[in-house]
């Protein structure tokens, strides 16, 4: 907390200040007004700097109060907008001693006024407001942490995002990169063509994906309901059969599983869907994608994240996913049996639960092998029974037409050529049904609107997911981290 939290109880600050304000209120000023008479803010302010030096205009701005620095008859505060930072110069022969006094009586670190004055430049040339009238904003009652001392523990920091993200800028600035993120996702697809959706949060089939879903009842419909698990992937397969051909949707999805550095239980997704493609040419489209997003919120396209330097301005390469797991465990995954890859599992030491089903342990024997490949590239030829959404490829049945893009050991993105056939498509979700019923609660669910869907036509459709895990791989945090307000369990 802040230095004078140190030698007195929170308490006993809070006091003080209730205190300060009681006299700003007996003097009829009022601790939280609903307007203010800001002209501009400190970035508008030091943009035309120079000028308002010589022209002498009178500005306005509102700020918080970061520091108060007192020497005899003047006062130096530094006052932060969200906007930019600025120095204020109280001096008792141009403000009055009225004012001057009220404001050494009454004002604290983290307090907002409004600032009028006009601007001079100090003799180290720092910009200042040489102030001559002041009111108070919001009374703050709490200290705010300094930036020096911060807050140290974690847990705390994400309870109290707010001071975490005003005492650290990096913080700040990475709430900013992460809009800029995604705005440009959503400008590069506006861009090409492509519409926004909007589909049901709440779903009656949680489809789309290989997730265990969070489940509540509806009780004006009484039902069970589910909170989705993709952004609407089944949904906008329905828009490309409705003769939409190219839709995007950037939002929240819900999965209720394990929490990692890679993994949260909510988080934003990017899907988008373009009927007339297929994965090929998504290809080249995603590494578009991947490259305007790091040059826009980031500046950079080399990364060193996990270990891994990768530059996405490099060429993509492909990775084979039935033959590296070939070369790794010598079983090849496209005509393996559970026996065969339980075995490969025992001789490689990695845990799982017995019995091994096919689908579950060959994605086990590849994370092991993904963690080597630091990309750019894109995995491809993955068996069909790991992925119930795409279709067969049509150079060898025994994979789909799909790929994940690989960057430091992690899958972050994955597209396809859509499955349009709906007798595929059932028997698919026939085989997922089967793993449910032996206990994979992950398992997709049996959509059988969505095949009744696709017995009406969909056309060949290339679609594309990336969760914000992307964002925190490029940032070099945590999943959790790049969250705003990531969730806690609530203190006792």
């Amino acid at each position: 907390m802040a230095e004078e939290a140190r030698t007195r109880t929170l308490e006993e600050i809070r006091n003080e200040r209730i205190q300060k304000g009681i006299i700003l209120t007996e003097r009829g000023i009022p601790l939280y007004p609903a307007t203010t008479s800001r002209t501009h803010d400190i970035a508008e302010v030091l943009e035309g700097f120079d000028t308002r030096v010589e022209t002498h205009e009178s500005v306005t701005v509102a700020a918080r109060v970061l520091a108060i620095r007192e020497h005899g008859g003047s006062v130096f505060i530094d006052l932060f907008d969200g906007s930019g930072s600025i120095q204020g110069y109280l001096k008792v022969d141009e403000i009055g001693d009225d004012l001057f006094s009220l404001f050494i009586k009454t004002v604290d670190r983290g307090d907002f006024i409004e600032l009028t004055g006009t601007c001079f430049a100090t003799k180290r040339g720092q910009p200042s407001l040489l102030g001559t009238a002041w009111l108070m904003l919001t009374k703050s009652l709490s200290p705010i942490p300094t930036e020096h001392f911060g807050i140290k523990d974690e847990d705390e920091r994400f309870r109290r995002r707010y001071l975490d993200i005003l005492v650290n800028r990096e913080i700040a600035d990475r709430v900013r990169r992460r809009s800029i993120f995604w705005n440009t996702a959503r400008q590069f697809l506006l861009s090409r063509g492509f519409v926004e959706v909007e589909t049901p949060v709440l779903e009656t089939m949680p489809g789309g994906a290989e997730a265990r879903p969070f489940s509540t009842h509806h009780n004006a419909l009484d039902m069970e309901v589910h909170l989705r698990i993709s952004a609407g992937e089944l949904w906008q397969k329905k828009l490309m059969v409705a003769g939409i051909p190219k839709t995007f949707e950037i939002g929240r999805i819900f999965r209720n599983e394990g929490m990692s550095k890679e993994h949260l239980q909510d988080y934003t997704q990017l899907e988008f869907y373009e009927a007339y493609s297929d994965y090929r040419k998504g290809k080249e489209m995603i590494r578009e994608l991947y490259l305007e997003l790091a040059e826009k919120a980031f500046g950079k396209t080399t990364f060193t994240v996990h270990g891994h330097t990768f530059d996405l301005n490099d060429e993509w390469v492909d990775y084979d996913f039935s033959e590296i797991v070939k070369e790794t465990y010598g079983l090849d995954p496209r005509e393996t049996t559970p026996l065969e890859v339980e075995e490969a599992l025992k001789k490689a030491g990695i845990p799982y639960d017995s019995p091994a089903t096919l689908e579950r342990g060959v994605d086990l024997l590849w994370k092991k092998c993904r963690t080597q490949l630091s990309g750019p590239g894109y995995l491809v030829n993955v068996p069909v029974y790991l992925e119930p959404l795409a279709k067969k490829s049509d150079v060898d049945p025994r994979v789909v037409e799909r790929f994940q893009v690989i960057l430091a050991g992690s899958e972050v993105g994955k597209g396809f050529s859509e499955l349009n056939d709906p007798r595929d498509q059932e028997e698919r979700f026939a085989r997922q049904e089967e793993l449910r019923a032996q206990g994979d609660d992950e398992a997709q669910f049996a959509d059988k609107d969505f095949v009744e869907a696709l017995e009406y036509g969909m056309p060949p459709t290339f679609g594309f997911g990336v969760s914000e895990r992307l964002f925190s791989f490029l940032e070099g945090v945590p999943v959790r981290e790049g969250q705003l307000f990531p969730l806690l369990k609530p203190k006792n």
